[in-house]
Formats: C-alpha cells, sequence, structure tokens
C-alpha cells in the first residue's frame, strides 16, 4: 500500500470509529505541550493541532520548553492544563520518565493523555500513542547507508550525533535502529552509547539543533579525522555537522542520514547535503490527537493501536534520490510533496 493510501486509510479508520459529534454547545479544552516551540517537527505539530481545533469547535492552548529537554516547564503546562478542565493533552515528552508522575495525575483527573511521536516509558502511562515508528525510521537510513557503502561498511567509521544525555525513548529508537539496519549489534536496546562495534567513532549530544551538530561533530573529527558515515538525530543536527565537515574540508565522501522529513531536510537530501532521511508527519499525529480527544469528552471513547504495535502508526517513509538495492524509499519529488515546516 503507498504511503498517501496508508495514511489517509489509517486516519479514516481511526475517525469513524473514534469521532462523534460534539454537544451543542459544550466547550471542549484540549492542551498540546510540544518539547520546544521553535523545532519546525514541533510548529508543524501545532499547525495540524489548531487546525483540527477549530475545525470541530475545541479550545485549544499550546505549550512548549524554552529548550529540548525542558521537563520543569512541561510539569507546569500539566498542571495548567488540569487546573483549566481540560478534556485531553496531547504530550511530547522532554523526559519521558520524569513526565510519569505528572501524567498519571492528569489521568487520574479524568484527561485523556496522548504521547505524540515520544513515547512515554513505560508507554501504557499514556492512554495512548500516536506516533512514527522510530526504531524503523532509524533501522532504514541505517539499511540504506550499509546498501550504499557495500562492502566498504566492513570498514565503516561512523559518528553518531544523538539527541541528549537523558535518552528519552525517541533518541534511543533512532539510534538504535540505525545501528540495527547498519548491522551493528546495540548491546542493550533500551539504551545507546553501549556498542562495542569498533566502527563507531563515538556518540555525542545534539540537543538536536544545529549548533548542536556542529559542536558535536567537531568533537568526533578530532577524535578520527576519516568519519565517512554519520548518523543524525534530526536534520537540524544534521545541517549542523555537515557545516563542521565543510569547515574541516572533509564533506566530500562523507554519508550523512538523518530522520524528520521537514521541508529543509528534504531540500538538504536534493543538495547533497543529506544522503538520506526518514520522513515522518506531525501534522496527523496531532489532528488525530485531537478527534481522540473530542471522542473522549463526547462518550468516553479511547483509540486503539496499530494492530500488532503498542501505538498508533502515524508512517515513515525513506526520502532520497539515491535509491539502494532492498531499501525501500520514495523520490525527493514525492517528500517534497509530503514535507513540512
Amino acid at each position: 500500500m503507498s504511503l498517501r493510501k496508508y495514511l489517509f486509510a489509517g486516519a479514516a479508520a481511526f475517525c469513524s470509529s473514534a469521532l462523534p459529534a460534539l454537544a451543542d454547545g459544550h466547550e471542549i479544552g484540549a492542551c498540546l505541550i510540544t518539547k520546544t516551540d521553535i523545532n519546525p517537527f514541533f510548529v508543524k505539530m501545532k499547525e495540524g493541532a489548531s487546525a483540527k481545533a477549530d475545525e470541530l469547535g475545541i479550545s485549544l492552548k499550546s505549550y512548549a520548553g524554552k529548550v529540548d529537554g525542558d521537563h520543569e516547564s512541561q510539569v507546569a503546562a500539566i498542571e495548567t492544563c488540569i487546573a483549566d478542565g481540560a478534556k485531553g493533552i496531547l504530550l511530547t515528552a522532554s523526559d519521558t520518565k520524569a513526565i510519569v508522575g505528572a501524567v498519571q495525575k492528569a489521568r487520574e483527573a479524568g484527561l485523556l493523555v496522548i504521547a505524540l511521536d515520544t513515547p512515554l516509558e513505560p508507554i501504557d502511562a499514556a492512554d495512548a500513542t500516536f506516533a512514527t515508528d522510530n526504531f524503523k525510521a532509524g533501522e532504514l537510513i541505517g539499511a540504506w547507508a550499509k546498501a550504499k557503502l557495500g562492502d566498504a561498511a566492513a570498514d565503516a567509521k561512523i559518528a553518531m550525533l544523538d539527541l541528549n544525555e537523558s535518552q528519552p525513548s525517541v533518541g534511543v529508537l533512532r539510534d538504535q535502529g540505525f545501528l540495527t539496519g547498519f548491522g551493528i549489534d546495540v548491546g542493550d536496546p533500551k539504551k545507546w552509547g553501549d556498542e562495542t562495534d569498533e566502527r563507531i567513532v563515538g556518540n555525542e549530544v545534539t540537543q538536536g539543533n544545529e549548533e548542536g551538530g556542529r559542536k558535536a561533530m567537531e568533537n568526533l573529527l578530532l577524535k578520527d579525522d576519516g568519519i565517512n558515515v554519520i548518523y543524525t538525530i534530526n536534520e537540524p543536527a544534521a545541517a549542523g555537522a555537515y557545516e563542521t565537515l565543510k569547515a574541516f574540508g572533509k564533506e566530500e565522501g562523507v554519508l550523512i542520514v538523518s530522520v524528520d522529513g521537514g521541508c529543509p531536510g528534504v531540500q538538504n537530501v536534493a543538495e547533497g547535503v543529506i544522503g538520506a532521511t526518514s520522513q515522518q508527519y506531525p501534522l496527523l499525529m496531532a489532528s488525530l490527537g485531537i478527534e481522540a480527544i473530542a471522542a473522549w469528552a463526547q462518550d468516553g471513547t479511547k483509540p486503539e493501536n496499530t494492530p500488532g504495535l503498542d501505538f498508533f502508526d502515524t508512517g515513515v517513509n525513506l526520502v532520497t534520490d539515491q535509491p539502494a538495492d532492498g531499501v525501500d524509499s520514495i523520490s525527493v519529488d514525492e517528500g517534497t510533496e509530503r514535507c513540512w515546516g
């Protein structure tokens, strides 16, 4: 099934089973809490939630951390949502374990809590999770990089540009997925950095932004200037890593792979900055989340998971103009049609 058919068939099935008409004159409050309000991924998520809330007559309030990793601001936002009498919260957690206590308070107060993109730990701490299969996203770029290198993959020198030290699950899933796709033993799949494969030059954190990507890449090049494969947690980090490569005169012959699928990132694929990126769909996550809150407010209906998974899968596709044998992908033109940001 094509991505377009998959997404809209899944959304239609979800909506038809979960979304009743809203009661006349009854205002439903909802909250969206993201990691930051400047990352294009979260900007698009807010757009999707706002548009669907307007369509359904839901009052939406949006909150965000000051930076990626700002757990305290997210806890404060949850407390505000409870006090305001909101019916539900859409949450991308900065600290997927520490936030669980605040989420439990919200659920005990009768709010539906849906994790968007980033599963909580444990995943059932939220009522539902609408997300990209982040492990698959990483696995796709890992398999692509391995296929592009061919026999040279056995002697690759790999830089791992992760998110932050707290290792929220989305960062772990993408990192471990990439290594699995590349054919590397990941050790404990619930953490990154414990691998013993000599091809890994090292792990550095980026905070998911360009400046972090620049600094992380510089640190790793100082360890080994022969790096030829770079995994990045997201496309802003990839852009920063490329700037450092250029500054060192090392941009030629290096494969950079990433995850997101935002319009700037897809453009970087078109320009050869990034070799391939796994595209996810934040607008769909957020709009379906608002519909789920509407259903919960109306009659207590909770969303169901994708069969065989412990979350609702909103889809992922590898975007590249350098297809590799055995790795499914879509073209940059297709990725551009579906990009965000």
